[in-house]
């Protein structure tokens, strides 16, 4: 037998209602962007909580919610996170990548040198969980991994957002060095790591555009 709940949280709003809700979401969201310059100002772990349980709050496949978060403001830990990530750059940089994905990179300005890894106040890794486990020890397995994994990041980027955060999604490649530093079961694997933190004042972004809607939706109507 099922065990159900009654639901809640959809509250019987007019079309213009409902609109006007989407418009106002958009706007914020439209200001979010990906940035490389961030402030050494503190942010409180309240803040960092928050957002983490928005994002554990994302559709899972079976509802198993096969991820895992781990916040680190220490700068001890931070330092060691840079100097293996720049270790993977700049493998990256220096042969691993293809010459068209080097010149895809080349405008925004990109290298080895990452030193937001240490400025920001706030670096969150995202771990995936392929298994998890019994009470007696065994192993489940989890469906629809990395989709359900991806939503949550998408809910803890927006969360962090709407909190007037700054945030960047690094990911290099191989990434097994968080699970070591971060002493991370086996099972798990690091998915990507957001840095989050206060833009530095005077911060740029590059000009970039955006697909218009008509370029990536299609709609069929009735």
């Amino acid at each position: 037998m099922i065990n159900e709940e009654p639901l809640s949280g959809y509250p019987d709003l007019s079309d213009s209602e409902r609109l006007a809700r989407i418009d106002a979401f958009e706007t914020t969201m439209r200001t979010r962007r990906t940035v490389r310059q961030f402030d050494d100002v503190p942010v409180p772990r309240e803040i960092i909580d928050a957002a983490i349980r928005i994002a554990a709050r994302a559709p899972s496949g079976a509802n198993m919610q096969p991820w895992s978060f781990v916040a680190v403001s220490d700068g001890a830990v931070k330092a060691r996170i840079r100097a293996a990530a720049e270790a993977e750059e700049r493998e990256f940089y220096g042969g691993r990548a293809s010459a068209s994905w080097l010149d895809a990179l080349r405008p925004f300005g990109t290298d080895a040198h990452k030193p937001f890894l240490e400025t920001a106040p706030w670096l969150i890794a995202v771990f995936a969980q392929p298994h998890g486990l019994e009470h007696d020890g065994s192993k489940r397995k989890h469906y629809y991994v990395k989709e359900s994994v991806g939503l949550a990041t998408g809910f803890l980027l927006a969360a962090l957002h709407v909190a007037g955060l700054a945030t960047l999604t690094h990911t290099p490649s191989p990434m097994h060095f968080l699970r070591d530093i971060l002493e991370r079961p086996a099972e798990e694997q690091a998915f990507l790591l957001v840095v989050t933190g206060r833009p530095a004042e005077g911060a740029t972004v590059p000009r970039i555009d955006k697909k218009r809607v008509a370029e990536v939706a299609t709609f069929y109507e009735a």
